[in-house]
């Protein structure tokens, strides 16, 4: 069975994560490049009141370095 989240009116349908390790700029506006920091800058820019993906930006943030960095890295394999 496929599902496929439908985005109301006024919420953004967030990109399959498919493909991200060949991306060079994220978020909706691309304002997340390599000069910035990318992948990490985008995930960091996700933070906000009410937001779904604070929860998991806090997670995130919790990690030791290392497994930040083996997130991004896997990130990057997809």
């Amino acid at each position: 069975m496929s599902f496929c989240a439908r985005a109301g009116s006024k919420e953004f349908r967030t990109a399959p994560l498919w493909g991200v390790g060949q991306r060079i700029f994220f978020l909706h506006d691309g304002r997340a490049t390599p000069a910035n920091g990318g992948l990490l800058q985008a995930i960091q820019q996700h933070s906000s009141l009410g937001s779904e993906a604070s929860g998991v930006l806090w997670s995130f943030n919790r990690l030791a370095e290392w497994q930040k960095q083996d997130m991004l890295n896997f990130l990057r394999s997809l």
